[in-house]
């Protein structure tokens, strides 16, 4: 039977407003990378698949992890994992674990790798809580263990917490005191709004906010996670102690009853204003000029009076930036790419420039 005309028209206009409403849809809720939906793999042993689900260019898109790394889960030390990242469009391998010489990290006693590549110690001071990252809708503090043995000017520090405030909310992540180190043994300490969770001791073990705001998944059975602040950024956290190697090389004289575990860590940020600080942060600024003397052996950046707050979850440092009711950054900083090298041939420091 034929379709009347009208009918046919009718029938279409519905279907141009069905899809001009679905795009517009998509264009107000941007998709997130972890958008997705497992899908049945064809055996045990063949790479995982997944199907994008977020509304945006990815949408219903099958990815499938590569051979390299068939598993988002990591499958051994030293070993990568599949990342499905329903944003880009793409399922790659990376290592899961902080990388200390990589963009935004903080590991050691601390050696810090900034935003714009180069590479400085900040020593802080022991039982004291730092700035490290401060903008407008986003604020990280580090709590900094240590010990000054006898005869020397300074501290030994390293980080053994750390306290995220975003909006209203707030998160910490922590090394417990450890006596003696067994790998096979969490040392993790987790809170969310002042309330103490757990992980279960498993990989690919996650946790989420009520709200969906916080992601935290396990990427090795015991002490590393990766941490995920929507829209924010994504954290590496590892949890480590100083070795009796370390200890004898460095001659730090720890006590017999505490090996200082604390965070080996690697930041990546999403949607920084120009006007981030801290002692990282302010290394994503436009045209920032470390004041940390490079080609040296250890160049060190002082300004911990800046820096300096009374609490792990306060934002009082003289250097804040952060305002619990932002609804958004301002001049949000663009990607960059920067070209690195090492400091007069030495391998003592990196330099990079945009």
């Amino acid at each position: 039977m034929a379709v009347p005309m009208k009918s046919t028209v009718a029938i279409a206009f519905v279907a141009v407003a069905f899809v001009a409403l679905a795009g517009l849809a998509m264009a107000a809720t941007p998709a997130k990378p972890d958008d997705y939906v497992l899908v049945s793999q064809a055996s045990a042993s063949a790479p995982e698949r997944a199907r994008c689900i977020g509304l945006g260019k990815c949408y219903l898109k099958l990815l499938t992890c590569p051979n390299e790394c068939p598993k988002r889960s990591t499958l051994g030390a030293g070993r990568s994992a599949c990342f499905i990242d329903c944003v880009k469009c793409e399922a790659t391998c990376k290592h899961r674990k902080p990388n200390c010489y990589g963009f935004g990290s903080i590991c050691y006693d601390p050696r810090l790798v900034g935003g714009d590549g180069s590479m400085f110690y900040f020593h802080g001071a022991s039982n004291e809580d730092f700035c490290l990252v401060t903008d407008r809708n986003l604020h990280i503090n580090g709590h900094f263990i240590g010990l000054r043995p006898e005869g020397r000017n300074r501290d030994y520090t390293w980080i053994q917490a750390l306290g995220l405030l975003f909006g209203s909310h707030s998160f910490s992540v922590g090394a417990k005191k450890v006596s003696v180190w067994n790998d096979n043994v969490d040392q993790l300490i987790f809170s969310y709004d002042g309330v103490a969770f757990s992980l279960e001791e498993e990989v690919g073990a996650i946790w989420r906010s009520e709200s969906g705001d916080v992601k935290v998944e396990r990427t090795y059975e015991t002490n590393v996670v990766e941490i995920t602040v929507d829209r924010m950024l994504t954290l590496l956290v590892a949890v480590v102690p100083i070795t009796e190697k370390e200890n004898l090389a460095h001659n730090y004289q720890l006590p017999s009853d505490d090996v200082f575990a604390h965070l080996n860590l690697q930041f990546k940020f999403h949607n920084l204003s120009a006007n981030v600080n801290g002692v990282l942060g302010q290394t994503y600024q436009p045209n920032y000029q470390s004041p940390a003397k490079v080609g040296v052996k250890m160049p060190v950046l002082g300004g911990e009076d800046r820096f300096i707050a009374s609490g792990l979850l306060n934002a009082d440092c003289k250097a804040n930036q952060f305002s619990p009711e932002s609804l958004g950054p301002v001049d949000v900083l663009q990607p960059f790419t920067a070209e690195c090298s090492s400091s007069s041939g030495s391998g003592s420091g990196i330099v990079c420039r945009r």
